[in-house]
């Protein structure tokens, strides 16, 4: 039988249990993908289950009661460490072979502080929206109307005012839309013919866009960024042209609230593909909840400035609202504000400017 106090063998379960790792492990990294799950899974079965960790606990004579011997706790800080680092609860037993209490990971302070990838957050907002969203088929000549509030803040005074902007706009763009923004509204025209803009203004167009991710990726690049052949693969895509394909998923995202089924599940799996878009934790919405944010760090704008930010609730991922900065006056005259806001409601009416009886 080995002495449990020599250093060897003390190096050698350190290494096994992963203690050295921990000492390493950066709390502020991103969630592991599931391959690393899995092989922090594996870890922590093999510090259990390893044959010279039986010898050295089975081998041993039982301490006094009261007394856990040094390397059975050595071993189970190992097993705590890999289960936290895999994201596992594991059962362990005391030195006198009780069963002890379910060992946990760390207990942050919200659920909104917790570190999570942004493709996490941005599934889990296409996850809720599958089984929440209300499919609509508006006819042609209706309007979609929509309720925004928003919660706007000078950054300079802090004082606050709150807009509430009401949108009739065409279904199909064959007669004007009433478009409002922070509390001013004006007749909007139909495009000119073989005009287009984005996001889409007209329910055909957008029911033409995939619901697949990668393809609404593709699509989005093979429109505004033409080739003599059409790019069919995402390893194809320069940093301009994800810069661009993010300004049009957050535009789609931001500026229509009603989309055909399937299109906005799609626009947030795709906003997880996009390089540097990161989860933001502790952000607050309109309300005054905590949620976790999403924003881009975008590599061909590094000193941009007044970042949006889409909000989600950090338990079930719906979506709560945006957070971005508007400027208005230039020089000394600058004002800088930033705004929350949040769709309040909508629903599909006859007439521009008709509200509904029972708004949604």
């Amino acid at each position: 039988m080995r002495d449990i106090d020599e250093p060897r063998d003390l190096r050698e379960l350190r290494e096994l249990s992963g203690l050295r790792g921990l000492a390493g492990f950066d709390a502020g990294t991103p969630p592991l993908d599931d391959e690393a799950r899995r092989r922090g899974r594996a870890r922590l079965l093999a510090v259990i289950t390893a044959p010279d960790a039986d010898r050295a606990t089975s081998t041993r004579v039982r301490p006094a009661p009261g007394v856990r011997r040094p390397l059975l706790r050595i071993a189970l800080a190992g097993a705590m460490a890999a289960a936290v680092t895999a994201g596992v609860l594991v059962a362990v037993e005391d030195g006198d072979g009780s069963r002890g209490k379910t060992a946990k990971p760390p207990v942050v302070s919200s659920p909104a502080m917790r570190n999570v990838s942004a493709q996490a957050v941005l599934n889990g907002a296409a996850a809720y929206a599958r089984e929440h969203e209300r499919t609509v088929v508006p006819r042609d000549d209706q309007f979609i109307y929509t309720k925004v509030i928003i919660k706007e803040i000078n950054q300079k005074t802090g004082t606050t005012k709150t807009h509430v902007d009401e949108v009739w706009r065409s279904v199909d763009d064959s007669k004007p839309s009433w478009i409002m923004e922070v509390g001013k509204g004006w007749w909007s025209p139909p495009l000119p013919e073989n005009a287009s803009s984005w996001p889409p203004r007209d329910w055909g167009r957008l029911k033409k866009l995939p619901t697949e991710p990668e393809q609404l990726i593709l699509a989005i690049q093979n429109d505004f960024f033409p080739r003599k052949e059409k790019n069919t693969s995402l390893d194809k895509i320069t940093d301009r042209e994800w810069s661009h394909i993010h300004f049009s998923l957050a535009g789609l995202l931001m500026h229509v609230p009603v989309m055909p089924e399937g299109l906005r599940p799609a626009a947030y799996e795709a906003l997880g593909m996009v390089p540097g878009v990161k989860a933001v934790p502790n952000q607050k919405d309109a309300k005054g909840r905590t949620g976790v944010a999403i924003t881009y760090d975008d590599p061909t704008q590094p000193e941009r400035v007044g970042a949006s930010y889409f909000i989600f609730d950090p338990e079930t991922y719906a979506f709560l609202g945006f957070r971005h900065e508007r400027s208005s006056g230039d020089g000394k005259n600058m004002k800088v504000y930033t705004q929350l806001s949040y769709l309040d409601s909508w629903a599909i009416v006859d007439k521009a400017k008709q509200r509904p009886t029972a708004q949604s």
